[in-house]
C-alpha cells in the first residue's frame, strides 16, 4: 500500500500535478509516518499551486495544514520535518497567530517538557509573537523547578540571561555577578537533589565559562631571514577569501591577506596560517598586527622585536573566567559540598568532575595536584569515556605550562611539554612562534600529532617515549630539522618508515 501511495504520488510529481488529490495522498502517508521530507516539500508546491492560481479564502488552506501538522505531531512530536514546515505555514500565510502558537508550546511542553524539538520551536514563535524576555524567563524557572533534569530549559535559560542580567563591566562574561551567585546556588540545589542527572552539572559549566572562546588573534612571527610568516587565531577563520583585512604595521608583505596558505592543506577554515615571501621589515619599537572581520569587529595583537630580522607576538588565552571574591566564596561553598557528598558516594562521577571544575575556577596551579587525581579516579568510574577524561587533563596540564612559557616572554624559545602524561595537544596556535617543542615522555600516538603542522617554526622536535607506531603524520613536518623518536618501539621496528623520514629531515634520533 506504502509503494503502491508513493508510486501515484511520483506520477503526478512528473506530471507536475499539485492539485488536491496530491494533497489527499500526502496526507495519508504523512499521518502514519510524519518524518518523509520529499512528501512535506510536495504540499509546498501544492500549497503554492493554490495560491498562485488566487484560490478564494486562501487563508483556510493554510490554516488547515497548520492543523494537519497538529495532528502529525501527535503521531511523532519530534517530528523535525512537521516542526520545519509548521514554521513554513506561518511564514507563507496571509495573517498568523503567533500568540496561539506560543500557548500551543505551552500546552506540548505540559504534556513533554523536555521535548527539545518544542523549545526550540518556541524560541522561534516567542519572537514573533514578542514575548517579553522576562515572561519567558520566568516560564523557563517554572519548568526547572518541576523538573530538574530539563536539558532544554537549562538551555533555554543560558540563552535568556545574557539578555535579561549583562555583566556591563566585562562584555566577555555572558551575565553579572550579582546574578551568577544566585544561579550558582540554584544549580547546586538541582545537582544534588539528583547526583546523577547531568543536566543541572552541564549547565554549572556553562556558569563556570567552559564554553567556546571568542575570536582573537592569537600568535604572529615574521621572520625575513627564514623568509616564513606565520598567524593564528583562536579559533579557525577563512583568512584568505572569508572578507578578513589584515594590517602589519611591521610587514607590508603580510597584508594581502590572499598569500596566507591554511597549515592544514586543503582547509578553507584554519586556527594556523602561513606565508613564505622576502618580507622587508619596518621594525620600530611598538609594532601591532590588526585584523578587521567582516562584521566590522577588530583585533590587535602588539608585537615585539626578537632580533633585527624577526618580530613575534602572542597572547595570553583566557583559560577561564577570573571571579570577584563574592563569587569565589560561593565556589568554594559549593566546593566543600561536592567533597561532603563525594564521602557519601566516592564514584559519584558527575560530583568528582564538578569538584575538578570548581577547583580550577577557584584556583587552578594550587589544586591542580588534586585535579589530576580526580580525573584519574574518573578513568576507572566512568571508563566508557577514560579517554575524554585523559584528554581533558592532557588540555589542562599544557595550560599550566603554556601560562608560564607565555609569563617568560620570549616567545621564540621551545616550549617544553614533557612528561605530563598527554594524550592530546590543545592550544597549539598559541605556540606557534616556538623554534621547539619538548614532547618528550607523554602518551601521543599517530593520530595526534596532525595539529603539529601548524608549528611551521619548529625546528627541533622531541617526541620520545610516546606510542607512535607507523610514523605517516611526520611526514607532514618537512620544516622540522631535527627529530627525536628514541623510544618509541613499534615505530622503531617500521625500518622503511624511518628510511623515508631521514630523507626528508636532517636529523632523526631513534
Amino acid at each position: 500500500m506504502f509503494r503502491a501511495a508513493m508510486g501515484r504520488i511520483m506520477e503526478k510529481k512528473s506530471a507536475k500535478e499539485y492539485d488536491t488529490k496530491l494533497m489527499e495522498l500526502t496526507a495519508k502517508l504523512l499521518g502514519s509516518n510524519p518524518d518523509i521530507a520529499t512528501l512535506w516539500n510536495l504540499r509546498r508546491m501544492c500549497i503554492v499551486a493554490q495560491k498562485e492560481s488566487n484560490v478564494d479564502d486562501i487563508q483556510s488552506v493554510f490554516d488547515k495544514d497548520l492543523g494537519f501538522t497538529e495532528t502529525c505531531l501527535m503521531v511523532n512530536p519530534k517530528s523535525y520535518c512537521a516542526w520545519h514546515h509548521r514554521c513554513w505555514i506561518l511564514e507563507n500565510a496571509p495573517t498568523a497567530d503567533w500568540q496561539k502558537e506560543v500557548d500551543l508550546c505551552t500546552k506540548y511542553l505540559k504534556l513533554d517538557e523536555r521535548n527539545f524539538h518544542c523549545w526550540d520551536y518556541r524560541r522561534y514563535v516567542v519572537q514573533k509573537a514578542e514575548v517579553t524576555p522576562e515572561k519567558e524567563f520566568a516560564f523557563c524557572t517554572e519548568k526547572i523547578e518541576k523538573n530538574f533534569s530539563n536539558y532544554s530549559s537549562w538551555h533555554y535559560r543560558s540563552k535568556l540571561l545574557p539578555v535579561l542580567y549583562p555583566n556591563v563591566s566585562d562584555p566577555s562574561r555572558p551575565i553579572c555577578e550579582e546574578k551568577l551567585k544566585e544561579e550558582l546556588e540554584l544549580v547546586l540545589t538541582a545537582a544534588f537533589t539528583d547526583p546523577n542527572d547531568s543536566s543541572a552539572w552541564f549547565y554549572q559549566r556553562w556558569l563556570l565559562g567552559y564554553s567556546q572562546p571568542e575570536l582573537h588573534v592569537a600568535a604572529f612571527r615574521v621572520d625575513a631571514k627564514q623568509r616564513l610568516a606565520v598567524i593564528s587565531f583562536s579559533k579557525p577563520i577563512n583568512l584568505a577569501s572569508g572578507g578578513y583585512q589584515l594590517a602589519a604595521s611591521c610587514c607590508d608583505n603580510c597584508n594581502d591577506v590572499s598569500k596566507w596558505k591554511p597549515a592544514h592543506e586543503g582547509n578553507t577554515f584554519d586556527t594556523t596560517w602561513f606565508m613564505k615571501d622576502n618580507f622587508v621589515l619596518n621594525v620600530v619599537e611598538s609594532s601591532t598586527v590588526f585584523l578587521s572581520a567582516p562584521d566590522g569587529t577588530s583585533y590587535t595583537l602588539p608585537l615585539r622585536t626578537a632580533s633585527d630580522h624577526d618580530v613575534v607576538g602572542v597572547t595570553k588565552p583566557k583559560f577561564g573566567y577570573e571571579f570577584g571574591s563574592a563569587i569565589v566564596e560561593v565556589l568554594c561553598a559549593q566546593l566543600s559540598s561536592c567533597q561532603e557528598l563525594l564521602t557519601y558516594e566516592p564514584d559519584s562521577k558527575w560530583t568528582l568532575l564538578t569538584a575538578a571544575l570548581l577547583m580550577k575556577a577557584i584556583n587552578p596551579r594550587d589544586h591542580y595536584t588534586t585535579i589530576r587525581q580526580y580525573l584519574t579516579k574518573l578513568e576507572s568510574v566512568d571508563g566508557l569515556r577514560k579517554g575524554y577524561y585523559r584528554d581533558l587533563a592532557s588540555k589542562w596540564a599544557i595550560e599550566q605550562r603554556l601560562e608560564r612559557w607565555i609569563d617568560a616572554a620570549n616567545f621564540t624559545a621551545p616550549i617544553d611539554l614533557s612528561d605530563m602524561q598527554l594524550t592530546a595537544l590543545s592550544y597549539v596556535q598559541y605556540f606557534v612562534t616556538a623554534d621547539g617543542v619538548n614532547l618528550s615522555s607523554n602518551r601521543l600516538i599517530d593520530r595526534n600529532l596532525g595539529v603539529l603542522r601548524e608549528v611551521v617554526f619548529c625546528r627541533t622536535l622531541n617526541l620520545a617515549n610516546n606510542a607512535l607506531e607507523r610514523g605517516s603524520a611526520l611526514e607532514g613536518l618537512s620544516f622540522v630539522q631535527e627529530l627525536v623518536l628514541e623510544g618509541n618501539q613499534k615505530l622503531a621496528a617500521n625500518e622503511a618508515m624511518i628510511e623515508e623520514l631521514r630523507t626528508k629531515v636532517k636529523s632523526v634520533v631513534m
